[in-house]
């Protein structure tokens, strides 16, 4: 299976809806089911100071280390002005991501929690889990 490590909060995110665009400073050709893994990394500190950030996971607990949920990749959009403009409207979206010009939002669907997270040792990029 497809796995993608993330930084928590931002993994959580994706698990509970909030999250639909994971943003990177690459594109990917992937497209398909891909889970997320929460990596043992702990919260940077200048996001912890982000009131705005950290409000959206609120009493909820986080999975460090854990594969915690899949969805599906269905796309990989390169940010152009148009579409920062568009994102800026949605304010939870973008609060949840790096949105600037020249990277990539690599949009997901259908997320599913796993029942039973899976704990891993996380890896860069997209990896596979056996």
């Amino acid at each position: 299976m497809k796995v993608l490590s993330l930084i928590e909060p931002y993994a959580t995110l994706i698990k509970i809806g909030k999250k639909k665009i994971e943003t990177r400073s690459f594109k990917t050709n992937y497209r398909g089911e891909l889970y997320i893994h929460a990596s043992s990394t702990k919260i940077p500190k200048e996001w912890k100071n982000n009131k705005k950030l950290m409000n959206l996971i609120n009493d909820i607990d986080l999975n460090f280390g854990y594969i915690i949920c899949k969805c599906n990749l269905i796309d990989c959009v390169y940010m152009d002005n148009n579409f920062l403009n568009r994102i800026k409207n949605d304010k939870t979206e973008f609060i949840c991501g790096d949105y600037k010009l020249g990277r990539y939002a690599w949009i997901l669907e259908d997320i599913e929690v796993l029942d039973n997270p899976i704990y891993a040792k996380g890896k860069l990029g997209i990896w596979n889990y056996n």
